[in-house]
């Protein structure tokens, strides 16, 4: 029979440190994206159907390339942060990290992407 105080039944079950940090990056990065998703639609679909020539010289202003490029980055950090802690919970051992990340690399990979087409539209 084990007599096992509570202490000892938790050691080695891992730290509650970075639990509040992710919370508050998923918060505010939900504020920021019901700004953003918003905007850029508002921005984006005023060109939806144009040709190449029009959406090129629409790019080329500061504005909608800039909100393109904000809901991008925040989207994607968005979803690699919510990623990560659903395989946190449901993946386990060597299959949780690579996961995690090849998550990370789609995401960024994603982004930058994303970003570099932006930026060739607005240069």
């Amino acid at each position: 029979m084990r007599y096992l105080t509570d202490r000892k039944r938790a050691t080695g079950m891992g730290s509650a440190k970075s639990g509040t940090a992710h919370f508050w990056a998923m918060k505010v990065s939900s504020v920021a994206l019901l700004i953003l998703i918003p905007l850029f639609v508002f921005t984006f679909g005023t060109i939806v159907g144009e040709d190449y020539a029009t959406v090129t010289a629409y790019f080329a202003h500061p504005f909608p390339a800039l909100i393109a490029a904000l809901t991008l980055i925040v989207g994607f950090e968005h979803f690699q942060s919510g990623a990560q802690v659903l395989i946190e919970d449901y993946v386990h051992g060597l299959a949780q990290k690579i996961t995690i990340i090849l998550i990370k690399c789609i995401s960024y990979g994603l982004m930058a992407m994303g970003l570099f087409a932006i930026a060739k539209l607005a240069l």
